[in-house]
């Protein structure tokens, strides 16, 4: 289990720092990820042209790429933004949505991670297993497998890239090497509203900004995603809701650091 202490402190650094989170991510979260930064006491930038990024990872704490929506422009402005936050020693967060289930897709993240192995990497189980070629496809963007069962994809993928693996689901796990840390907040609600997922590795992003200990700001950026959830599920009575709850309460969840 994550500790809770780290949560505290590391909720405190990001209302008290307001790293500033460069986030080349997709048209569907960008207001969502954008909003939720903020709510957490975080600076979000969401800049994607080849012209700017490298100017923008100088001055960010970390960087955030997601590649739901992809474009060739945007690949390339992806590797170029990796590379140099490589250069610079900047923590990444690599989330590969609906890795295999194209090949471009497929080959897109093989590029990423080859050209800066991200910090952390955030996805669901299917995305997970294919990124360790273990499974050979996904349902599109959504997990046809339970977070357990990437488990040993994970450890794997961990081990060989010597860094940091979240798997999203019912219950979170946290994977660095040996060390698994696990996640049981949160609610069925959350897989009802689009870019919950988008959410928690932006979120992994602000706490990478002022931890420099991966596997503690993985965790706590879970357990923010899961508390938050869970309260904002209690007060809604569908996604509608929910989506306005969740910002309330991550807010308040801030606030209260």
């Amino acid at each position: 289990m994550c500790e809770k202490h780290p949560l505290n402190k590391t909720l405190l650094n990001i209302k008290e720092q307001s790293p500033l989170v460069h986030n080349i991510t997709n048209y569907v979260v960008m207001n969502n990820t954008a909003n939720a930064l903020l709510a957490i006491g975080a600076s979000p930038v969401m800049a994607h042209a080849l012209e700017e990024v490298e100017d923008m990872v100088s001055i960010a704490a970390a960087l955030v790429i997601n590649m739901g929506t992809l474009s060739e422009k945007w690949v390339d402005a992806m590797l170029l933004a990796a590379k140099r936050a490589k250069a610079l020693g900047k923590p990444i967060v690599f989330d590969p949505v609906g890795v295999g289930a194209s090949q471009f897709r497929t080959e897109t993240a093989q590029k990423i991670i080859q050209a800066a192995t991200p910090t952390v990497i955030r996805g669901n189980a299917s995305e997970i297993m294919a990124l360790a070629q273990m499974a050979n496809s996904t349902k599109g963007v959504d997990s046809a497998h339970a977070s357990q069962d990437a488990i040993a994809a994970a450890q794997q993928l961990s081990n060989t890239l010597a860094n940091t693996i979240v798997i999203s689901g019912a219950t979170d796990y946290i994977i660095s090497g040996a060390q698994i840390s696990e996640v049981s907040e949160g609610s069925p609600m959350m897989a009802k509203v689009t870019g919950m997922g988008c959410t928690a590795t932006a979120i992994i992003g602000a706490c990478l900004g002022v931890e420099a200990d991966a596997h503690m700001a993985a965790c706590a950026a879970m357990q923010i995603m899961g508390l938050t959830g869970q309260a904002a599920a209690e007060l809604s009575l569908g996604p509608g809701s929910f989506q306005m709850n969740f910002l309330d309460q991550l807010f308040q969840l801030q606030d209260k650091a």
